[in-house]
């Protein structure tokens, strides 16, 4: 019986794709074989030796110790894509609240409660202090254009507006997806210096932490709009403040509330809504299951944020699954642990991403105990399991 152990409450969406007979999941599961989890923390805990993976039911695995599980052998799975949809719907709600006063108007509206001529005549009088403008016809910079970032690009061509994207990473598949109404950017400075509305659709990382400063400010166009739905840890926050104290900024939409953030003027904080519908939940979590169920059952990797891609449809009797570090020499050491034992590889797939690879091995017939034990012992072998 495999076991998987909740963090955090997952979808039973997500959680009927397990087989009951093969799989206990609960969130009081005891030594798990797989986690999955949404926004819990856990940077602090302790992994078990029987713990292969982590499914995170969204997007962003800041919450999760990402190079730790590598080091340990744990592969940590995301679900991009699964929650594109509301948060390509938020982008759009972003949009209209950067460009028209509604929040300031809505909280202002609440206030007229005994107004001496009544509602209605005070609202006409005092509705032009929350007067915007409209969105058409306007230039919006896409900064990221994966699953969530085309949508918004997308979206915004829907609603008649210039669209410029930028995305050193774009794959082939992801263009296609692309309206070809959408300009192709050569940089991020283009965007900055020709866009009245920029939103960002990237990942918080070491190297993108910050990336919203004073001298990006300083290329953009004087009263732009930013909307951050990806993560408060892009934009830094005292840069920020000052760029709307000075009108480079006019309006900054984001999803994730800080303690700099909130109650300021010319801040519009959502508290992280994007992938908070039901629809959203449940298509993180069956994804999440199924990539668990994928791994643990046939050893493929898919949506891995520390390991690479990997799959192998099953033809053997049996498998091995290999993780390991990407160093020279080490398929001639497995294909020498398996010739050794005149054992035939009837299937083989390598595949590697940074300093991490996995390999996954057919092969007809049994495959000994002390197979499993010899490449174990290989120098940079991570960890290795034996599916039959």
């Amino acid at each position: 019986m495999n076991k998987v152990r909740l963090l955090n409450k997952i979808s039973k969406i997500g959680t009927d794709v397990f087989d009951k007979t093969k799989y206990e999941v609960g969130d009081g599961v005891e030594s798990p074989d797989a986690i999955m989890v949404r926004s819990a923390a856990m940077h602090d805990m302790e992994f078990g030796p029987e713990l292969l993976a982590i499914a995170r039911a969204g997007a962003g695995v800041n919450n999760i110790p990402v190079d730790r599980c590598a080091d340990e052998g744990i592969v940590v799975f995301n679900t991009p894509g699964a929650n594109a949809n509301g948060v390509k719907e938020l982008a759009v709600a972003a949009l209209l609240l950067a460009s028209r006063d509604i929040v300031e108007g809505v909280n202002w509206a609440n206030t007229l409660e005994g107004a001496e001529n009544g509602v209605a005549k005070a609202v006409e009088k005092g509705k032009s202090a929350f007067a915007g403008n409209e969105i058409y016809g306007k230039t919006i910079g896409i900064i990221g254009l994966g699953a969530i970032g085309a949508l918004v690009a997308n979206i915004a061509v829907d609603l008649g507006m210039n669209v410029i994207g930028c995305d050193p990473y774009l794959t082939v598949e992801g263009a296609w997806h692309l309206s070809r109404k959408i300009e192709k950017a050569d940089s991020y400075d283009e965007i900055y210096a020709k866009c009245d509305y920029i939103t960002m659709h990237i990942p918080a990382t070491p190297q993108t932490k910050g990336m919203f400063n004073a001298e990006v400010f300083a290329k953009m166009k004087d009263g732009v709009k930013l909307i951050n739905l990806s993560r408060s840890d892009l934009v830094n926050a005292d840069d920020l403040k000052a760029a709307i104290a000075s009108g480079k900024i006019s309006k900054y939409v984001t999803d994730f509330p800080t303690e700099e953030t909130i109650n300021q003027k010319g801040i519009i904080t959502i508290p992280h809504l994007g992938a908070s519908t039901e629809e959203s939940e449940d298509n993180c979590a069956a994804m999440a299951a199924r990539e668990l169920i994928d791994y643990i059952e046939n050893g493929n990797i898919v949506n891995s944020v520390n390991f690479p891609t990997v799959t192998l449809p099953r033809d053997g009797d049996a498998r091995i699954c290999i993780l390991h570090r990407n160093v020279p020499n080490m398929l001639a050491q497995f294909s020498s642990a398996l010739s050794d034992e005149g054992i035939n590889i009837e299937n083989m797939l390598n595949r590697s991403k940074k300093e991490y690879a996995a390999t996954i091995i057919e092969v007809y017939g049994e495959i000994p105990a002390n197979v499993e034990t010899t490449i174990k012992a290989i120098d940079g072998v991570i960890r290795t399991r034996i599916i039959k």
